[in-house]
């Protein structure tokens, strides 16, 4: 397995964001937060066949913990 790293920089809440996917085995890419000071890590990786997907699935659940951060608690969303 070589070493290739994609590197994703990406806006999200108006937050910047560095996502970093590698390889973990054939058609399968572990995406996770690059610590930035003062901007929260996300807990877990993300894992999908391709760099992309993995990004994308990694930003998807930023998006949405953001959204739910943002929205008062009793309002729209909440169960």
């Amino acid at each position: 397995m070589t070493a290739d790293v994609h590197r994703f920089e990406e806006s999200i809440a108006g937050r910047p964001y560095l996502i970093e996917v590698a390889p973990v085995s054939k058609d399968r890419w572990r995406a996770h937060i690059v610590r930035i000071p003062g901007v929260p890590t996300a807990l877990m990786p993300f894992y999908g066949p391709t760099p992309i997907e993995a990004a994308r699935q990694l930003c998807d659940w930023l998006t949405r913990a953001h959204a739910r951060a943002s929205t008062p608690t009793g309002q729209a969303g909440s169960v």
